[in-house]
């Protein structure tokens, strides 16, 4: 493990939440959301309407912007995304999960709490100096987020999709270079 438990189930969620906007796009209903809440493990306030949708998918330029900054601008954000939310960091327990931080209180709206979430996670990140973790999704046709939590560092695609497209190319390309040397021995 990496970071704790929470970090890095928030680090996944925010993760997810940018990656949903990219193609295909994945969550655009309020019954996903209710499946991203559960996923992800958030508890407290869940309004279940288009709104609180709405608001959850407007966090996804100013996450995208955390989780690709460089060491020094993602720690003048979250400091922003902390103080913009009043955040007052307290140790709580709730089943199925002991002890850890939450920041705001439990009736925030979800889209606060899944910003300060992420930006509690990110000081994790940051203080281990561990932005490494966090890229662009190395297919050149995606703008997805990898957040690599392997020992060895080896994570580069988004998703399977992506892993699959480059295998898939890779192979081709192995394959063009041989078939012509094999033509050419005759």
């Amino acid at each position: 493990m990496v970071f704790t438990p929470d970090a890095e189930e928030s680090l996944q969620a925010a993760v997810a939440l940018v990656n949903a906007g990219e193609p295909p796009v994945t969550l655009v209903t309020v019954a996903e959301l209710d499946e991203f809440f559960v996923r992800y493990g958030y508890t407290g306030r869940h309004d279940r309407t288009r709104a609180e949708l709405d608001q959850v998918l407007a966090l996804q330029p100013r996450l995208r912007e955390l989780l690709v900054a460089d060491r020094d601008s993602a720690a003048h954000l979250v400091n922003e995304m902390l103080a913009d939310a009043g955040a007052v960091p307290q140790l709580v327990r709730h089943p199925p999960v002991d002890w850890h931080i939450h920041a705001v209180p439990a009736d925030a709206p979800l889209a606060t709490r899944i910003l300060v979430e992420t930006a509690m996670a990110m000081i994790d990140v940051i203080r281990e100096d561990e932005l490494s973790r966090l890229a662009v999704c190395a297919d050149s046709d995606c703008e997805g987020l990898v957040l690599d939590l392997s020992r060895n560092r080896s994570r580069r695609y988004c998703s399977t999709t992506c892993s699959n497209r480059n295998a898939q190319a890779a192979h081709r390309a192995r394959r063009a270079e041989v078939q012509p040397r094999s033509h050419s021995s005759r």
